[in-house]
């Protein structure tokens, strides 16, 4: 029999030769999710013999992660600003940075409540975060792909939100009412980079992803329309790409917004516009 040591070895070497980013990291996620337990839990047993009913299933999940199908996936839940959330092929999987627009959101928001939308809201990190940590506000999510919303619906139950409203919508068609808050990480990734990107990134839906030639086709659409649901001084926050924030800028400004302000994530790249409504 193997020891736990000796399979976080020999599943990071498998996993490293077949080009694994953080090839360690991945295998002893793998090794805790099927043992029922946390990575940290791990190293207080190295020497724990492993017998073949875990290293049967093991072995299938370190070939399927060999194949390149995301970690997320085959854990089954991500964590999100102190929540785990399902996880799977219906939605884009949340990135760090759109943990960090949460955080700068919650920062800013005032006590009082509040009418949010989060729209295009994937797997509903975003919207879902902001409805629990603001349970007095009402959390309006839209997206216009009906898995998407199964896979939001889902999360919201596990995370017992009642203060949420989750509905189809191709950007505002479905809207009605004014927001003090919109909030949106809409596709922003250039068709032609398709080609170029993580394998792991195949596994997330198209529809996620892309948005036209430059990446910008949705948010010219939602930025003109975005100042019609706003109540004065409401405020629009949003997520784009690395080299986007110029254009965004200048889409808000000739759309009526004001107090445009470009924020950074934590590698210094300009990331997060949030502007008012006058």
């Amino acid at each position: 029999m193997k020891s736990v040591l000796e399979t976080i070895n020999g599943g990071a070497e498998y996993l490293g030769k077949r080009g694994v980013e953080d090839a360690r990291r991945n295998m002893e996620h793998l090794l805790a999710h099927q043992l029922g337990g946390t990575r940290m839990q791990l190293y207080t047993q190295f020497d724990r013999p492993l017998e073949e009913p875990d290293l049967a299933p093991l072995r299938d999940l370190l070939k399927r992660r060999g194949e390149g199908i995301p970690l997320q996936h085959l854990l089954g839940t991500v964590p999100f600003h102190g929540r785990d959330f399902i996880c799977d092929g219906r939605g884009l999987i949340p990135r760090p940075e759109t943990e960090e627009l949460a955080e700068m959101i919650l920062a800013d928001l005032p006590q009082s409540a509040l009418q949010i939308l989060d729209m295009g809201c994937g797997s509903g990190v975003l919207g879902l975060t902001l409805a629990a940590e603001k349970p007095e506000s009402r959390v309006t999510l839209a997206d216009v792909s009906e898995d998407a919303l199964a896979l939001t619906r889902e999360n919201s139950a596990k995370l017992g939100l009642e203060n949420v409203a989750i509905m189809a919508s191709d950007l505002f068609a479905g809207i009605t009412g004014s927001f003090d808050l919109i909030a949106a990480n809409l596709p922003y990734v250039p068709a032609g980079e398709a080609s170029g990107m993580a394998r792991e990134l195949g596994h997330d839906p198209a529809l996620a992803l892309f948005s036209g030639e430059n990446g910008l086709d949705l948010l010219r659409r939602f930025v003109p329309d975005c100042v019609n649901f706003l109540k004065p001084n409401g405020v629009v926050a949003l997520e784009i790409g690395h080299d986007q924030a110029s254009q965004v800028r200048d889409l808000l400004e000739s759309s009526g917004f004001t107090d445009i302000t470009v924020r950074t994530d934590l590698s210094g790249i300009h990331r997060f516009p949030f502007a008012t409504h006058p």
